[in-house]
């Protein structure tokens, strides 16, 4: 199966956990102005546009809601979600694996997840 299929099964499952994620995109493109030259898209001015939160970011984020305990008045709490997708071959770089170990350090949930049964060691009750 391909990531992108795994990603779609794996955000479904965390939907089932209780989690709102999105798509994380991470990249570089070049915005300015465009025109066209025959095959060729020219850009004047051209400068870099950073896409997504950071480098290591995981491909989905968000939050899962918990129940609090009764001191806090039975309020809900949003927990910072990230979940990193890989496939049966893939590897977590030292920036995503470090993003995983910072976001677990604040609190948040967050892993690697190659099936959608992954979701559920992620995201789990506190």
């Amino acid at each position: 199966m391909r990531e992108s299929d795994i990603q779609r099964h794996v955000q479904l499952a965390a939907t089932r956990k209780g989690a709102v994620t999105f798509r994380n995109n991470v990249g570089q493109g070049w915005v300015g102005k465009s025109s066209r030259r025959g095959d060729y898209t020219i850009i004047e001015a051209a400068r870099p546009l950073h896409a997504g939160l950071c480098e290591g970011s995981s491909d989905l984020i968000g939050w899962t809601s918990v129940d609090i305990t009764p001191d806090m008045v039975g309020r809900r709490l949003a927990i910072f979600t990230a979940i990193e997708v890989k496939d049966s071959k893939g590897h977590a770089t030292s920036a995503q694996l470090n993003f995983i170990a910072q976001v677990k350090q604040a609190g948040g949930f967050a892993g690697i997840a190659r099936t959608p049964d992954d979701v559920e060691g992620i995201i789990r009750e506190r």
